[in-house]
């Protein structure tokens, strides 16, 4: 099946065409014609199979036809983290290059005046994340009395990140006519539960069994002590054939320390996590697209939905705490039909990790190995790592120098250097009776004074 076959506009397929897409993926090919037919859609397909536009490209033809109006969205489409949200509209500028729409981006982050101005002007598009939208609602800066179209993408996570209620309350004003389009990579009851409140009679497509991992990436799992993982990573980044890599923690001060680790060792290293701001994280994001860096050390901030090309390995540095999460962070490697490499690392406390991840996806864990991952090599990725070696004497000054000073003037030098307090040097006056000289001791609470005999042996051992 080609695009062509879809029902698609040709200014949208010449735009399809442009991005060097030719055939639909299988969520795409059932989810495409059904929205055009504006109908509800519940769509179930593992992370990295083309979910964002099997509802992008069909949402641009229908938004076509009509003209936005001051604050009054025609369509909103609710992601539940700003990079996710930054990746939907960077799809509607790519595949919309040939219609005449308006968007706005509501993320945290970024400054809310700019955003309250795109708003005045009208949007076709709202792309936003349930916080910040509330915020503006509440402030009467939107109105959602004109929204044709709604799409809660990535909902599982959602659930995760305790937005669920606000995505009641968000679908409580929108108009009861609307089309609805629910896209996720998991069912769990509290998202079907959803469904069957705000949907009507959606059809219910299902590319791959909820919470199964792509058959296309080589997954594996490593035991490791804690204080080994550092080293197995160097070894697999090194001699594992890796070319682009997202080493993925479970805290974001771990991140850091990696992060900071891997650069020192010469490594092109970046890192994103929920503490930089949003200018920062977009901008690491960017780098690593780009190539200027090659490993990105990450949180599960990256885990959803980010869709970045030819990602060769992923790297759980820490196994994640949740199963789902598992799926979504391997899924950052092998997407669009190429193969990925996926390993996990896992400790003696990690065993019930991998018993909850096995259950979820239905398959065994191939265990590797840590004997089959060549000792580092310090290489650092480009640029090779040099070891630090003792500094040699200067040639210019010849190695018996020292010896050959007098002993007086080397203690005269270290005395200029450091000048005693006013009570040590009346300690150091003569005494009126020299036969009897007084043990003297300066303690480190700054105290001088005779030490009697019995503690002089403690305080000199």
């Amino acid at each position: 099946m080609k695009f062509a076959d879809l029902g698609l506009s040709v200014e949208l397929l010449k735009a399809v065409a442009d991005a060097g897409y030719d055939e639909p993926t299988p969520i795409q090919a059932q989810a495409i014609p059904s929205v055009l037919m504006m109908k509800d859609i519940i769509g179930i397909a593992q992370t990295g199979t083309g979910k964002t536009a099997s509802f992008v490209l069909p949402m641009i033809d229908i938004l076509a036809h009509g003209r936005s109006r001051a604050r009054m969205p025609r369509s909103l489409i609710l992601e539940p983290t700003r990079e996710l949200a930054a990746q939907v509209a960077e799809n509607f500028e790519k595949y919309g290059k040939n219609h005449n729409l308006t968007m706005a981006l509501l993320i945290g982050g970024v400054s809310m005046g700019d955003q309250i101005k795109a708003l005045e002007k009208g949007v076709d598009v709202l792309i936003a994340t349930p916080g910040r939208l509330m915020d503006l609602f509440e402030r009467g800066r939107i109105l959602m009395s004109g929204c044709e179209l709604l799409v809660i993408d990535e909902a599982d996570r959602m659930l995760d990140m305790g937005f669920i209620p606000d995505i009641e309350q968000i679908c409580s004003k929108l108009p009861s006519t609307r089309q609805t389009m629910l896209f996720s990579a998991t069912m769990p009851p509290p998202i079907k539960k959803l469904s069957d409140q705000f949907l009507n009679n959606p059809k219910y497509i299902e590319a791959s069994r909820p919470a199964t991992a792509n058959t296309s990436i080589d997954q594996s799992i490593i035991h490791v002590a804690p204080k080994a993982k550092r080293s197995l990573l160097y070894g697999i980044l090194d001699n594992d054939g890796v070319d682009t890599a997202i080493i993925f923690c479970n805290r974001k001060t771990e991140v850091r320390d990696l992060c900071e680790s891997l650069r020192k060792d010469g490594f092109d290293a970046g890192q994103i996590h929920g503490d930089m701001d949003q200018g920062s994280r977009l901008a690491e994001l960017d780098r690593f697209k780009s190539g200027e860096i090659n490993i990105l050390c990450a949180s599960d901030v990256a885990a959803r939905g980010l869709d970045i090309k030819g990602v060769s390995h992923v790297v759980n540095y820490d196994i994640p705490w949740h199963p789902d999460d598992y799926i979504h962070r391997i899924g950052r490697t092998g997407r669009a039909g190429a193969t990925g490499i996926a390993i996990t690392f896992v400790t003696k406390r990690d065993e019930e990790h991998v018993d909850s991840i096995e259950k979820l996806t239905g398959m065994k864990l191939p265990v590797r190995e840590s004997s089959s991952v060549k000792p580092e090599k310090k290489q650092g990725g480009k640029k090779p790592f040099v070891k630090k070696t003792p500094a040699e004497p200067k040639a210019d000054k010849p190695k018996n120098q020292q010896s050959q000073e007098p002993v007086a003037d080397t203690s005269k030098a270290t005395d200029t250097n450091r000048r005693p307090p006013k009570s040590a040097e009346k300690v150091m006056k003569p005494e009126k009776q020299p036969s009897k000289p007084k043990l003297v001791e300066e303690t480190d609470d700054g105290w001088n004074g005779p030490v009697p005999g019995f503690l002089d042996a403690k305080l000199n051992r």
